[in-house]
């Protein structure tokens, strides 16, 4: 199965291909065979995402979208760290560590 993400052009968000548009939500996404790269290069084309790519996806237990490797897992799942324990632009002493 393969499937088309890139990134909203506006947002920069991970968006995923629905077979209609974009969507920021991996289950919405559809399998596009083979016809990935005309469909990427006429979204492309159109303005509407940055560069898009075909990547492979199975589906899970539940009969969901799952991006098979797991760089593009963390692209639409999300970051693997605790979002409490980055750092956030506001915080003072951001980048002002000792080493």
């Amino acid at each position: 199965m393969k499937i088309l993400t890139g990134n909203d052009l506006r947002t920069g968000q991970v968006t995923w291909w629905t077979g209609q548009g974009w969507s920021i939500h991996v289950e919405d996404a559809v399998d596009v065979g083979d016809q990935a790269d005309a469909i990427a290069a006429r979204e492309e084309g159109a303005r509407r995402v940055n560069v898009p790519y075909a990547i492979n996806a199975e589906i899970d237990e539940k009969g969901g979208v799952r991006p098979a490797h797991i760089k593009d897992r963390i692209r639409a799942l999300g970051p693997t760290v605790r979002p409490d324990l980055t750092l956030k632009p506001a915080d003072p002493e951001a980048g002002n560590w000792v080493i």
